[in-house]
């Protein structure tokens, strides 16, 4: 049997401390150290997942082959460009950067070391997207919100690379779609110095439009999406995990029945399991 490869977390603050958590009860790895830049933070974390507490990042990252890193966005750079130089490979908490150029030397700086880069846009493992997927056909048109109460926590960058980043991940994955063609929002800074509330309109190579609406000045928690297609409408609700797909009847005809029942059957989907 294989060692247990050697493992570090670099920030353990309120996303962090679910990678510690997570890394710790992982087969096959050996979470050896934590850091964060509050040291106090730093050893109650390390006291709950059984690792101690590391003082300084360079320290940490000359004990392991793998770091998952969740430090605010506009340190994702300057912190996973430490790492990645060093040989060690980086999960890195969403968004991969505050900055398209940060993003790019990251992407570099790992091809360069031959090491793994990862971003951990975890939606697409969502139990209603798992489910929805298999019933995905030619969508037309995709509505996504994500709606957050105000917290200071990751107000050092937009709501677009806070919280959008993970709608606009998915439309590409429920789509398939590489890119977007065209881009439109407005967007409004209410309560920090970026913008907390974001809609932006885009369009895809194949013609799908959606619309993406992120807001952390809600208040209420609102995840969900709806797709629109010629099958039916599916509706996601990302919090519960649940899905639903209405249906077209295979044996309707266009401009018969008086109800919606006679038009539709409604179906909970399940996700597959693993």
């Amino acid at each position: 049997m294989s060692a247990p490869l050697p493992v570090g977390v670099i920030g353990v603050g309120a996303l962090g401390r679910h990678h510690a958590r997570h890394l710790a009860a992982l087969d096959g790895v050996q979470l050896v150290g934590v850091y964060d830049a509050n040291p106090d933070t730093a050893e109650r974390v390390g006291a709950e997942v059984g690792a101690p507490a590391v003082g300084a990042v360079d320290a940490l990252l000359g004990q392991v082959r793998a770091v998952s890193i969740a430090v605010p966005t506009s340190l994702h750079a300057e912190v996973g460009l430490r790492a990645l130089e060093r040989g060690v490979a980086v999960l890195m908490e969403k968004p991969l950067a505050a900055t398209l150029a940060e993003a790019d030397a990251l992407v570099a700086a790992a091809a360069q070391a031959g090491v793994v880069l990862h971003v951990g846009q975890i939606e697409r493992y969502n139990r209603a997207v798992r489910a929805a997927l298999p019933a995905v056909e030619n969508p037309r048109y995709i509505e996504a919100e994500r709606i957050a109460p105000y917290s200071p926590r990751g107000t050092d960058v937009s709501v677009v690379l806070d919280l959008m980043i993970h709608d606009l991940d998915l439309l590409l994955a429920l789509t398939g779609s590489p890119e977007v063609t065209d881009v439109r929002g407005i967007g409004a800074a209410v309560l920090s110095s970026h913008l907390d509330m974001v809609n932006a309109r885009l369009e895809l190579p194949g013609g799908t439009v959606a619309s993406i609406t992120a807001s952390r000045i809600g208040r209420q928690r609102v995840r969900r999406v709806r797709i629109y297609q010629d099958t039916g409408y599916l509706t996601l609700d990302l919090a519960s995990g649940h899905a639903t797909f209405l249906r077209v009847r295979p044996s309707w005809k266009r401009g018969t029945g008086t109800s919606l029942e006679e038009v539709v059957e409604e179906i909970v989907l399940e996700a597959p399991e693993g």
